[in-house]
């Protein structure tokens, strides 16, 4: 069984394939954390240490010893006002405006499949996939309680925790500081693994050793951010993709988050994460509950690699939903690099019209479609069709692309209002905005509150206006400014705000899917500032950066497949040179990049291309309809980093049967050495015939020594291989 109570000893275990977890309710009735590591039996209670450190250490009144104290014990579920000065989990304020609880345990429940969480995203699973612990801590002055939910998916080396809290008593509990998980390690030798960047040039991997004191990355954003990604691994300081013990934990959560990782005066490391305190100050009245946002965790004993296998597993099948969860996604051109606000309903039907030329499957109008629309300072929130400028209705626009053989998107930003608009002069009390100050413009635009259900009413029926004109088959969410100005007029308190705004749009985002569950809804926000495992619940996939330079995407993607499946990335071709950054990369390295994520399409006037351009582009849209199902499916191997001379990586289906390398060449000397592309996860002791050359490779030289790259190789020269196992 996953979950095992022994009540003798008042021990949790969870175990999943490769994996246990392993907590307990002492003398006391604290519930310590004893172990999370390689799959084991028996009880771990060994390892926690109990002496008098100093007199500067608390215990608790009832301990009756001075070698008790929380402040040196690996605990579950830590919170403030028992003496450990590490960082808690929970921070709570009675009706006095005193800080402090006292949470005991107080009762516990198993149960077949996985819990849902109320307005909230989170990981899902059959009842026979999936096993559920429910353990309630209780704090008898408050009456506040917290369940503390752990959901188990064995198979894929996957448990998801999620909090709730919840005011039982009958006065005002105000809680200042939420977190979701924890990990308490009495001892290693660590890194602390983050992802970090800015808009155009998202999670970027840093690494770095675990040294005394405290390492956070956060968002005070309002949304998970282009500057700091939720998502965090704790490994052995001399881990590798194939080696060494790796722990992660991953958000489930579209708002502002802190994570953060602390060595303490005994060596012992604490590792959490959970929702951002910045603006958050949330009262409970009595009966009322709080949830904070699951956490997915995962663990290996043999480097990185696997837990980006057990997470985009999970992420596949357990977090995206849809139709388009499995199916392949259309191979798309986009307006917005082709013409940006310049365009018609005609100039449109000729760009579908090369697209479809060329191969592609559909065309996504981008920005400037509907109200006023002539540039960004205007019109957000009127979403009404622009006729004139698209020389009639959206039926009759979508009905000429349709004819050409083309499915239609379209690019909205609903969560945004401009104030040079009809919704904003009807309505500017519907704007997040301060009474008495000027508000702080982001692009030229204010947020709307969607912690209001009239805001979100509107939102909805101007959007189902649009989406019922036509044959709409996609959808791009746009999101492109932080949150500043926090102030509500209904709200019965302001440090509500932040957190009920992210409940609001998930519940816009939740009518709108179930309503249309055949659009394909794809993530934005300023390319990847929402490149989080929240919003793939709704949009199984996500723009990942604003920057289609194939050369920073290699170094965006690769940070980013750490902890998400590339299905979920979308990566396109676009124009050289790069409107970012200028650089020039040829078009077979621009499409090479751009294939290995699942939302594949191109960004450019196809119109303008010269004939050898445009057969390339047939190639690779011809190839990637082949290779498609890897991409989407298959495990994912990172075979070097985008600073080595040569950047690989490789897909490979869950049997091995079918394996894809790719290389790009970034450095070139005169007379070089020979490169050679090392693959992994094939089947030892098998042979594989490479699809290009029809040459026959043993499995075993493939992954001890590798396949050379030809010697005389141009900057950005590229290599796909494909293997197929000769069974």
């Amino acid at each position: 069984m996953p979950l095992v109570y022994d009540a003798e000893s008042k021990t949790f275990t969870i175990h999943t394939s490769n994996t246990t977890y392993q907590m307990q309710v002492d003398h006391l009735g604290y519930l310590l954390h004893l172990y999370y590591g390689t799959r084991s039996e028996g009880h771990m209670g060994y390892l926690v240490t109990y002496a008098d450190r100093s007199g500067m250490c608390a215990s608790p009144h009832d301990a009756g010893t001075r070698t008790y104290s929380l402040d040196v014990l690996p605990q579950e579920y830590p919170f403030q006002g028992t003496g450990d000065m590490r960082c808690p989990m929970l921070e709570v304020r009675d009706a006095e405006g005193t800080f402090g609880c006292d949470l005991r345990y107080a009762r516990h429940e198993i149960r077949s499949g996985k819990y849902g969480l109320p307005g909230l995203p989170a990981v899902y699973a059959a009842d026979d996939e999936a096993q559920t612990l429910s353990i309630t801590l209780r704090d008898e002055r408050l009456g506040l309680e917290v369940e503390l939910l752990y959901g188990v998916l064995p198979a894929l080396d996957i448990i998801t925790r999620a909090a709730v809290i919840t005011n039982t008593g009958d006065a005002r509990v105000t809680v200042e500081r939420a977190q979701t998980a924890c990990l308490d390690f009495v001892t290693g030798d660590f890194d602390v693994i983050s992802f970090n960047g800015r808009h155009a040039m998202e999670r970027r991997l840093d690494r770095h050793p675990v040294g005394n004191g405290a390492f956070s990355v956060g968002s005070r954003r309002g949304m998970s951010s282009n500057q700091y990604n939720p998502a965090m691994l704790v490994v052995d300081h001399d881990a590798t993709e194939t080696s060494g013990r790796c722990w992660s934990m991953t958000f489930v959560y579209s708002g502002g988050f802190e994570a953060q990782v602390e060595r303490d005066q005994f060596e012992q490391t604490r590792m959490q994460m959970g929702l951002s305190s910045n603006m958050f100050s949330y009262p409970l009245e009595p009966g009322e509950q709080l949830v904070a946002p699951e956490v997915i965790l995962t663990y290996s004993n043999a480097g990185m690699e696997r837990v980006s296998h057990n997470l985009h597993r999970c992420i596949r099948k357990h977090v995206c939903r849809g139709p388009w969860r499995d199916s392949p996604r259309p191979i798309l051109i986009n307006s917005w690099e082709a013409a940006y606000f310049d365009f018609t309903g005609d100039s449109l039907v000729r760009l579908a019209a090369k697209a479809a030329e060329l191969g592609l499957d559909m065309l996504v109008m981008d920005d400037g479609w509907f109200g006023n629309r002539i540039d960004d300072f205007r019109a957000l929130g009127d979403w009404t069709v622009n006729e004139e400028k698209l020389g009639g209705s959206l039926h009759d626009l979508v009905q000429r692309i349709n004819d050409l053989g083309l499915k239609f998107g379209i690019w909205v930003e609903p969560e945004m209002v401009s104030e040079d608009s009809d919704l904003y002069r009807a309505h500017p009390d519907w704007a997040l905005a301060v009474p008495g100050k000027e508000p702080v413009l982001g692009r030229d635009q204010l947020v709307l509150d969607l912690s209001r259900k009239e805001v979100r009413d509107n939102l909805f029926e101007q959007l189902c206006a649009v989406f019922d004109q036509a044959n709409i088959e996609y959808v791009k969410w746009d999101y492109n400014r932080s949150i500043v100005d926090v102030y509500s007029h209904v709200a019965s308190d302001q440090g509500k705000v932040v957190y009920d705004y992210m409940l609001g749009l998930y519940d816009l985002l939740e009518r709108l899917v179930q309503r249309y569950p055949n659009i394909l809804f794809e993530g934005c926000s300023a390319g990847g500032g929402r490149f989080d495992a929240g919003m793939m619940y709704y949009t199984p996939q996500i723009w990942t950066s604003d920057n289609t330079d194939a050369d920073n995407r290699m170094t965006i993607q690769y940070g980013t497949s750490f902890c998400y499946p590339c299905s979920a990335m979308g990566a396109h071709v676009s124009a050289c040179p790069n409107e970012i950054n200028g650089r020039d990369v040829p078009l077979g390295a621009r499409g090479l990049v751009a294939m290995s994520g699942g939302g594949f399409g191109y960004e450019l006037d196809l119109q303008e291309l010269p004939d050898r351009a445009c057969d390339i582009i047939r190639g690779q849209v011809e190839m990637y309809r082949e290779i498609e199902p890897l991409v989407r499916e298959g495990l994912f191997y990172r075979l070097t980093t985008p600073k080595d001379d040569i950047v690989s990586w490789e897909f490979a289906s869950e049997d091995a049967s079918k394996v894809m390398v790719c290389a790009i060449v970034m450095k070139v000397e005169g007379y070089g050495e020979a490169e050679y592309v090392v693959p992994r996860g094939l089947t030892p002791g098998a042979m594989y015939r490479e699809l290009g050359s029809g040459k026959a490779y043993a499995a075993d030289a493939l992954m001890d020594m590798g396949l050379p790259l030809p010697v005389s190789c141009a900057p950005y020269a590229n290599r796909l291989y494909r293997f197929e196992r000769i069974d």
